[in-house]
Order: C-alpha cells, then structure tokens, then sequence
C-alpha cells in the first residue's frame, strides 16, 4: 500500500474517511436507539432535546482544545485516544431513560472524545495532503459522516428492534474498537518528503498564493538575521489575535455553525417527524429513510472533484471556486428545507431532506475546506475554532427544536400537522440564506496564516 501505485496518504485518507462514518453511526445510532427507548418510557419532547444535545457541550469543550493538543502531540496520537475513549463509554454505559445522570454523564464524555477528532484529522490531512489533492481529500473524509449516518439510518432500526436498544450502544462500541486497531497498525507520521509534498513549493504556491502582510516580511527578515543570514523555519506561536480578528475566518465559522445547525436539527429530529409528524414506521420505511445521508456521501465527494478540477484547470480561482459552491449549496438547501413540512408523504419529505443535506454537502467544498487555503499551518487550531461553532449550533438547535415541538405539543395536542414543524426547517433555511451573503461578502482562498 505503500509503494507509488498506492501512496501512503491515500491510505491515511482512507482511515480518515472510515473514521468519520464510525463517528456518525455512534451519532445516529444514539438517536434512534434513545428516541425508541424514550418514547416507550414517556420521555417528553423537551427532555429528549435535552438529553439528544449534551453530547454537543463536551464536544465544544474539547474543539479548540482538541486542535492545540494535535499541534502539540500529533494528530495521529490524538485520534487513537479520542476513539478508546468514546468506545469504551459505548460499552459500558447502560441505555436506561430514567438514569437520567448517568446518561448525560456519558453523552458529555462521548462529546468531549469526539471533539478532538475533527481537529485532529485537518492536522493530519495538512501534514499529508498536497494543495491540488485538499478539496477531494477533505470531502472524501467528510463524505464518511454522511455514509455512517446513511448506514446507521438503514441498519439500526432493524438492530433495535430485535436486539433492543441498548444492542446499538456495543455495536458501535465493537466499530469504534476495530478503528482504532487499524489506525494503531497502519497509521504514521509522514516522512520528510511527503512533508514536502504536502508544502508543495512551487506548485502549491500558484495554487494557494500567499497574502504577506509587512509583519510577517519583518518577522521573517528577523528570523533570517537571527539566524546568521540563513532561512531556517523557527518555532512560532499561534496566532490567535489574528486568527479571531480575521475576516475569512468568521466567514468560515458563520458557515459552519449554520451546516451542523441544519445538519444536527434533521439527525436528532428526522425520526421522530418521519414518526410523529408523518405517522410512519423507520422499519416500514425500508431503505429510503437512508437516502438523505446517502445523497450527502455522493454530493461531498462531487464537491470535491469538481473543485479540485476548477482549481487545478486554472478554470475558477481559489477563492471563486470555494464562494460559487458554497452559495449553491446552501441557497438550494435553504429552499429545500423550508419546502419540508409542506409535503406530507414519506417521498416528498425524502425528497426535500435529501436535496438539503446533499446541496450542503457540495457546500462543504466551499467553506469546509477554506481551513487548508488560509491556514494550512494551523489548519487543526482554526478548524477547532470553527467547529466549536458548529457544536454550538447543535446544543442551540436540538435543544431549540425541542423546546419547539414540545409548544406545539402542547397547543395543537399532536405533532401530526404541518404548522407544528415550519419553524424547525424555516429556522435552518433563513440560516442557510444569510451565511451564503457572508461567506461570498468575506471568504478568501488566499493563505492569510503563514
């Protein structure tokens, strides 16, 4: 796997790729299994939005943490201990409604494992990947999420249903633990010349140009005189005044939190409307309820290609190519997801669920990857920075929806009727409009961190 027909970074992007949907079958497969277990002990809608969105306090805990732990240590190293971790609370924390503590105690453990992963994998692709190579590798490894959840949403139910709930939480225990075997085996840290690669001098450099503010021509003047007149790389500390006061970087963080506010609203949420809003059975459905995170897998991974393609034929710039994918993306998801709730059969709601969280996943080779344009060096700082962001969106939207259904509840006595779920998908839609103005107002694909 290692010789030139298979390079060692495709290998690592392939572990990297596996990661990611062993991630998402964790976090579906606790949705549907608590939702079941929930439902048969009584749990009412504002508990279960309580219970569903702890995971996302210890995952934003632990993002930015989690990226300056893998520029200290490795991201290599950081992975293998984030998986232990979750796996072995999967395995063993019991899956009972009425212990209640003992169920946010685990979700909160489970957050903070996981919120070092994402950091960790930009860490790893900065140090592996090549300029030309980033958008397809990076959509690759986040296409996994989506299969995870298209795989969890297709056999879970099925698992709950003559196992019992609590079968999901060792079967994704049992995942977790065969993963961290194979990264323990196959993984390692690059060698010099796939470092080199990575840098890509020269090639890179047109592909990628490089802002240099006088700051940073002074400092590296200074480094050069301090060094005897010779260039010599020198430690140097993150940039955190720069990274919180930059543009681009908020244009990032903004797209982020509204990508996992629209995508964790429909992962904790799609059973229970495909249940309660639309009166249908997740067994019944067969494999159609899978066909949203399917259309995520596919439309990352053509994101990817075609901006690498654009980037790479001198077809679009950098930073055109990032702006004109994530507008797409995200204006078609905003139309989709305010069209939801107006259909009322199980093809129209697939239909719409699958054309917004697919188009938001071609998004991602908007601003998903702008981590590597602006800051390949601190790539894992700033994708931590940015994917607190996103875990907020997931405390501030399940929690919401929650609070949401349990009003409607309340005053329209079921959640069977259109009005009761409008503002759960208009919420996420108005999002999805307003951060593609800010990300086409402020984004760059320009290197900004040097």
């Amino acid at each position: 796997m290692t010789d030139t027909k298979f390079p060692k970074r495709y290998l690592i992007v392939l572990l990297t790729f596996i990661c990611t949907s062993v991630c998402y079958i964790e976090r579906v497969g606790f949705s549907i299994a608590y939702t079941v277990a929930a439902d048969a002990a009584g749990v009412n809608q504002s508990s279960k939005g309580m219970i569903l969105s702890t995971f996302y306090y210890g995952y934003a805990l632990s993002q930015v943490p989690g990226g300056w732990v893998a520029q200290l240590i490795g991201g290599r190293r950081v992975l293998l201990m984030s998986f232990v971790l979750w796996s072995m609370t999967c395995a063993l924390v019991p899956l009972d409604p009425s212990r209640a503590t003992i169920l946010v105690i685990a979700r909160l453990l489970v957050g903070v494992a996981q919120g070092f992963i994402f950091p960790s994998i930009h860490t790893v692709l900065a140090q592996w990947v090549p300029p030309h190579e980033r958008s397809r590798s990076v959509s690759l490894t986040t296409s996994g999420m989506y299969l995870g959840a298209a795989a969890g949403m297709l056999l879970l139910p099925t698992l709950v249903k003559f196992k019992g709930p609590q079968s999901v939480f060792l079967a994704e225990a049992a995942l977790g633990a065969s993963w961290s075997l194979l990264w323990f085996k196959f993984s390692s840290e690059p060698s010099r010349m796939d470092q080199q690669k990575a840098s890509a001098v020269g090639f890179g450099k047109s592909l990628l140009p490089t802002s240099k503010s006088k700051e940073n021509i002074k400092a590296l003047h200074k480094a050069k005189v301090e060094n005897g007149g010779e260039s010599a790389v020198q430690p140097m500390e993150i940039p955190w005044k720069n990274i919180v006061t930059s543009l681009p970087v908020w244009a990032i963080v903004v797209n982020n939190f509204t990508f996992h506010y629209a995508l964790y609203v429909l992962m904790n949420w799609l059973p229970t409307y495909f249940e309660q809003g639309l009166q249908l059975s997740l067994q019944d459905m067969g494999s159609s309820k899978m066909l949203p995170y399917l259309n995520m897998f596919i439309f990352s991974n053509i994101g990817g290609v075609v901006a690498d393609h654009l980037i790479t034929r001198r077809i679009l710039s950098v930073t055109k190519t990032r702006k004109l994918l994530n507008t797409v993306g995200f204006v078609v998801a905003a139309l989709a997801l305010m069209a939801l709730p107006l259909f009322r059969t199980s093809t129209g709601a697939i239909f719409c669920s699958s054309v917004s969280l697919g188009l938001l996943a071609l998004g991602r080779a908007g601003f998903a990857v702008n981590h590597l344009d602006i800051a390949p060096r601190y790539a894992g700082i700033v994708m931590g920075v940015s994917n607190t962001a996103g875990t907020l969106a997931g405390i501030v939207g399940v929690g919401l929806t929650g609070w949401i259904l349990e009003k409607a509840k309340a005053s329209d006595t079921n959640l069977s009727t259109p009005e009761s779920w409008k503002q759960v998908f208009y919420i996420p839609g108005y999002l999805c409009m307003f951060s593609s103005i800010i990300f086409l107002l402020f984004s760059t694909g320009e290197r900004t961190f040097n």
